[in-house]
């Protein structure tokens, strides 16, 4: 069947399976003496001394509550690790907390924030978290993590993507300290940079809808482009879900569809240790989607087998879904007659790990009319649409 026929077929399918999906189920998520779903966000995490400020007077607070002093708006200062406390002008203590008045932003390091600021001495330095309403924190993770001028479909199928990604990664948290990083390990988060009317009207309109599977909410994970066809998750790491199931994208004309990049022999040779002088490169095992488990990297110096993942990160590739192509010189009997290749010519697809939404594929199915529930509903398998009610 050819490929256009084939994505035709599926996405008349998609039409026909979702058009009903508009009714939301409640999951109660309980949070004590708030009326928001407050997320704290490590903004900085170790570092020697962090700047803060706010756009209002703020009141400075040690960690039982206690007031120490305050800083006048639009003013900063610097704080600093120091004999094992957090350390601001005159001020010293265990914790410190920045809390602006009215509706004032907080400044943390180099730019503006919504919520409030905690300062606790870590790892050698400080970390500072972001306490934030989590529908706040979205206004800023949409322009970070996809376009806010993107269609609005596409960008509420990032929020309720995004925020039921959070909310999983809250419940799951290792740490006491924060639930999320501001960094591609958790979402990106840019506090007020990039925040936009586009991502306003997206994540209002879904305000407060998650994606469920058997009343949990599920790990919503999303890269920007499969290259024609999304992973099951445990090809790619290691616990299966019923949700995380390969399924075929839609990103099509994406920026990131195919690429290439060309290594000379000593430029990846220089990456690759443990082999000498690099002289093949095989794949061992593939997913069935053309994604790269394990490849055999023969040397002059020896051989080894590694990771698609690996060599994604040492070769600072966009994805694993990618073949190798020899290079030699001197005309086109130079691989048979047995001469080493003068370079590398790595030909891939996608930009991401290919679990779950992709977001190029979500912006292509809402420029053709679909919403962002038949988005969703595609990518993530069997979930659900649920409206989380703090208690």
């Amino acid at each position: 069947m050819q490929s256009g026929v084939f994505f035709a077929s599926v996405l008349s399918t998609l039409k026909k399976r979702y058009f009903w999906i508009s009714l939301l189920f409640w999951l109660v998520m309980v949070a004590p003496a708030q009326a928001a779903l407050i997320l704290r966000v490590a903004v900085q995490d170790g570092a020697n001394q962090v700047k803060v400020g706010s756009s209002t007077k703020a009141a400075i607070r040690d960690g039982s509550g206690r007031n120490l002093g305050e800083l006048s708006a639009n003013s900063s200062q610097s704080a600093q690790f120091r004999s094992g406390k957090v350390a601001m002008g005159r001020w010293a203590a265990n914790q410190v907390w920045i809390e602006p008045t009215g509706n004032g932003y907080v400044w943390i390091g180099d730019r503006w924030y919504r919520g409030r600021t905690l300062l606790v001495p870590q790892k050698g330095g400080l970390t500072a978290v972001n306490y934030v309403d989590i529908e706040q924190y979205l206004y800023s993770v949409l322009g970070a993590e996809m376009n806010g001028n993107w269609p609005l479909e596409a960008l509420k199928a990032q929020a309720v993507a995004a925020r039921s990604y959070a909310i999983h990664q809250r419940l799951k948290s290792q740490t006491d300290l924060y639930d999320v990083d501001n960094t591609q390990s958790s979402q990106v988060y840019k506090g007020l940079q990039t925040e936009s009317s586009g991502t306003y009207a997206a994540v209002d309109a879904t305000a407060g809808q998650v994606l469920a599977y058997n009343g949990q909410i599920i790990l919503a994970a999303f890269h920007s482009a499969s290259g024609g066809h999304t992973e099951n998750v445990e090809d790619v790491w290691t616990e299966p879900l019923p949700y995380l199931r390969a399924v075929p994208d839609f990103d099509q004309g994406a920026p990131v569809y195919q690429w290439k990049e060309t290594f000379s022999r000593a430029q990846i040779s220089s990456k690759i240790s443990g082999v000498g002088n690099v002289i093949s490169m095989k794949p061992e095992r593939t997913t069935a989607y053309g994604s790269v488990l394990r490849m055999k990297v023969v040397g002059d110096g020896g051989s080894r087998v590694m990771t698609g993942a690996d060599l994604r990160r040492v070769l600072n590739l966009r994805s694993t879904r990618f073949t190798v192509i020899p290079q030699y010189g001197g005309g086109g009997n130079a691989r048979n007659s047995g001469q080493a290749p003068i370079g590398f010519q790595v030909a891939g697809k996608g930009f991401g790990h290919a679990v779950g939404m992709s977001q190029w594929g979500a912006y292509n199915l809402a420029r053709q009319g679909y919403g962002y529930q038949q988005i969703l509903l595609h990518y993530y398998r069997g979930a659900t649409l649920a409206r989380i009610a703090v208690q």
